[in-house]
């Protein structure tokens, strides 16, 4: 039987944002002074005030930590316009999101409160503090507890935990999705409590920068088997400071590097990690990078750098790497054709494990019969990720990229729940797997999964997901291969 915890955080998992009371807006002109604003909020006894001419202008908002620390801190007169001080970044959800879906986007933006909006108009709002108190247990007070970890052996004891807490999640059918949502934003929140540590130690960045992620972490899949896959963009400088600049990113990256190692985030076998001098450059350097990749167009290139088309900031000026986006979009606009041919081919690299016979082909892995789940994943990123780059769509995950490669008619529904569907199976038998192998005490997450723990309706599963994957890799020969 079911204990009250469990039952209040299985409740949690079926509620939308339509099911919170979630507060009208309060709002205040942009000329109405500090003073006067924040006399409205302690009268209406609000901790958020939205600026705007109206509800459907709204242009800011305050929040008691605004006047804080951009009046009571700074000793601004009382007098000055709100608009002077208005945080301008605001984030917005439908109600018929879930709550996980808002706590996700809120700890994504690292917001605090959310707009309602419907129907283009917004129609109130709601604070991290009301959601996480219909959720007093499981991984989002656990995720605030990460937020709140500062030394090292609290970090790691905090990713120690997530194999325990994956398979709790997936015994209870949370999507695949989601739970590598969670997953990455741990690996998030421990990457910037270490990077605001290393900060500490050696004092502040001498030049704008930020550090981002590539690959898994990049497209937000993370699962248990994982390592680090980082690079940092700086500012560019004068000559006189440059080196001096790159200096100070060369040790940060070792330190940062360092200390997810300890804490259980590996370093990667391949050296793709921002402390490697390779991946830690200028804005301009990193352009040329992309120049060069793009041009080259070499099958070669495209299988060692296609993960850094799968990239996403987590710490520092986003800008920079918003820049380099928009800088590889152009390029990508006149990329030769073979570019996007010779992606195509990382996608066909692999072949669906199936016999003659349509059954499951294994390899004998310690005397017993498995394959490798990510290999049959990859095909899919790969796919997703061609596809996306042809027609410049800017999300990294790839059910996203799914998503809006539907929306823009280059698959169809059919299609695109067809490799939704098979992507999202095969994730969750992946996590359930690593999450298990954890638990029994493996001393690693391995992607090899045994064919003596499949069900005879998993088996078929997978046995129709591989036909699914064998189909589009026959698409692909034929939209960027030009061949069969």
């Amino acid at each position: 039987m079911k204990n009250r915890t469990d039952f209040i955080s299985d409740q949690f998992y079926s509620k939308f944002v339509r099911d919170l009371h979630f507060r009208h807006l309060r709002m205040a002109k942009p000329t109405a002074t500090i003073q006067e604003c924040a006399a409205q909020m302690a009268k209406e006894q609000v901790s958020c005030l939205f600026i705007g001419e109206s509800q459907e202008a709204i242009q800011g908002f305050i929040t008691d930590i605004t006047l804080r620390d951009k009046v009571l801190a700074k000793g601004l007169p009382i007098v000055t316009p709100v608009r002077e001080i208005m945080e301008s970044s605001m984030v917005s959800i439908h109600p018929e999101a879930s709550l996980v879906e808002a706590l996700m986007l809120m700890f994504r933006t690292k917001s605090r409160y959310l707009l309602v909006k419907e129907a283009d108009q917004f129609i109130g709002w709601i604070s991290r503090t009301k959601i996480l108190t219909e959720q007093s247990q499981g991984p989002f007070m656990f995720i605030q507890s990460v937020k709140e970890a500062r030394q090292i052996p609290e970090l790691k004891a905090k990713w120690q935990r997530m194999p325990e807490i994956i398979h709790l999640l997936l015994s209870r059918g949370m999507k695949a999705s989601i739970v590598n949502q969670i997953i990455s934003t741990v690996a998030d929140t421990i990457t910037q409590r270490v990077i605001e540590r290393v900060i500490k130690e050696i004092g502040p960045a001498p030049a704008k920068f930020v550090f981002f992620v590539l690959g898994s972490e990049g497209r937000g899949e993370l699962t248990l088997k994982t390592d680090q896959d980082n690079a940092i963009i700086y500012e560019d400088k004068a000559n006189e400071q440059r080196e001096k600049v790159r200096a100070y990113f060369l040790d940060f990256a070792t330190r940062v590097s360092t200390a997810l190692d300890q804490i259980g985030i590996v370093f990667c076998e391949g050296e793709l990690m921002a402390m490697n001098p390779k991946w830690t450059h200028s804005l301009s350097h990193w352009k040329r990078n992309y120049e060069n990749w793009i041009s080259d167009a070499s099958q070669e290139t495209a299988m060692n750098y296609a993960t850094f088309f799968d990239c996403r900031a987590i710490y520092g000026e986003e800008k920079l790497l918003d820049d380099l986006k928009q800088h590889m979009n152009q390029l990508l606009d006149k990329a030769p054709e073979r570019f996007f041919i010779n992606l195509g081919y990382n996608a066909l690299q692999y072949e669906p494990p199936l016999t003659f016979f349509r059954q499951i082909r294994t390899e004998k892995i310690d005397g017993e019969k498995q394959f490798n789940l990510k290999h049959a994943m990859r095909t899919m990123v790969d796919l997703a990720r061609v596809y996306a780059l042809k027609y410049q769509i800017q999300e990294t995950n790839t059910i996203e990229r799914i998503i809006k490669l539907r929306d823009r008619g280059v698959f169809s529904d059919a299609e695109s729940q067809e490799l939704i569907h098979a992507f999202s199976y095969l994730m969750a038998m992946r996590l359930e797997n690593q999450a298990e192998l954890l638990l029994a005490g493996s001393s690693k997450p391995l992607n090899w999964l045994r064919m003596e723990k499949l069900t005879k309706v998993q088996n078929v599963t997978l046995i129709e997901i591989f036909k699914v994957i064998r189909d589009f890799q026959a698409r692909m020969r034929i939209s960027f291969t030009k061949s069969l």
